[in-house]
């Protein structure tokens, strides 16, 4: 069966097929932990839930196995030395970086379609088969289930490592309720590297395995629509959408395979665009360019706020002095949004002109 799972999956473009039992109770005091101690910040959704993402069958009456995927997604075109690409990207004062997953389209769509394509298969293979596909969608423990399948192993920045695709991939899980042979496990290859950890602009990566979301950029600019705090607002750069830093530190990323997916690829205006330019975005023009986009969910207003704070950034620590920057902030001093206007204040606050 798992032949032709793996055949299947190759056909719909997804890397690897596994497949997990569905005992996660082993995973449960950490889940725990990790939740008494705040760490999931406003995401109110993962404490509401609690330890229901650690026991599927509570998600789909009747489930016995978990098949797992992994889906590669850098674009096609990526350049081989793209580590150091990217790293560069993040001293371009006057661009905005979004994170490299969130370029293209809404991996939401992409995984879970193929997904039900593949539970399709499965069914009309074996017969009636109940099922539901997931990616990072509803309470699952998708790490955990894709390190106990063999996907990976978990990484120190919590993420899942993969001897041959590093990280940069997306995972996906169809629940059924039909036992197969769960997959064995990979063994670690971490070792003492610690540049996951190293690298955070932020040090959101605590300790080893332990990531306080509420000091993690792709926290701030995606999940999280308050008011940031005034300490983590210069470590973030340019990073309007994300944040890849820990990815592009890791050794095994070297082995990033590229998506032989089209629906990855880069659009155009989300890469290399001005700060001044994506200020300037109408919320038409918002919805417009993100159509299809995971960055759509954040919203105009906080789009906004993420972009305002890039640019005082941007004014504080370039030696370039643009008054094309202070202009587009005065442009949206007057937002309705309280949040945008606050960190508009702010950004202006940071030209040193201003002192």
């Amino acid at each position: 069966m798992l032949g032709l799972l793996q055949a299947w999956g190759q056909e719909l473009g997804f890397s690897q097929i596994g497949i997990s039992g569905v005992d996660l109770s082993s995973a449960e005091p950490g889940l725990l932990a990790w939740l008494e101690h705040g760490f999931h910040g406003e995401m109110d959704y993962m404490e509401r839930h609690g330890l229901k993402r650690a026991r599927p069958a509570q998600l789909l009456a009747g489930t016995l196995s978990v098949i797992t995927a992994r889906m590669d997604y850098l674009p096609s075109q990526t350049p081989k030395d793209w580590q150091a690409v990217e790293f560069a990207g993040l001293s371009k004062f006057d661009q905005g970086t979004v994170s490299i997953y969130a370029r293209g389209r809404d991996y939401h769509k992409v995984v879970r379609q193929r997904l039900q394509q593949l539970a399709q298969r499965l069914s009309q293979h074996i017969g009636p088969l109940g099922h539901r596909a997931f990616t990072d969608s509803a309470p699952v423990l998708e790490a955990e289930l894709a390190v106990r399948s063999g996907i990976g192993w978990r990484g120190k920045h919590t993420l899942v490592l993969n001897r041959e695709a590093g990280s940069m991939f997306f995972l996906g899980e169809i629940f059924i309720d039909m036992a197969l042979e769960p997959t064995p496990p990979v063994t670690e290859h971490c070792g003492s590297c610690t540049a996951c950890i190293d690298v955070c602009p932020t040090q959101a990566i605590v300790a080893p395995y332990q990531l306080d979301a509420r000091r993690c950029i792709s926290y701030l600019t995606i999940e999280y629509a308050g008011s940031i705090a005034l300490e983590l607002r210069p470590l973030m750069g340019n990073r309007i959408y994300g944040c890849d830093d820990c990815q592009l530190a890791c050794p095994w990323n070297k082995y990033a395979q590229r998506s032989s997916l089209k629906d990855f690829d880069s659009r155009e205006g989300l890469t290399g665009a001005s700060l001044t330019r994506l200020l300037d975005w109408s919320e038409e023009e918002f919805l417009r360019y993100t159509e299809g986009s995971p960055i759509r969910r954040i919203g105009h207003a906080q789009w906004l706020r993420n972009v305002a704070v890039a640019l005082g950034n941007a004014m504080r620590t370039s030696s370039l002095e643009n008054p094309q920057w202070r202009s587009a902030l005065l442009r949206r001093a007057d937002h309705p949004s309280a949040i945008v206007r606050e960190h508009v204040a702010w950004a202006l606050a940071q030209d040193p002109e201003a002192a």
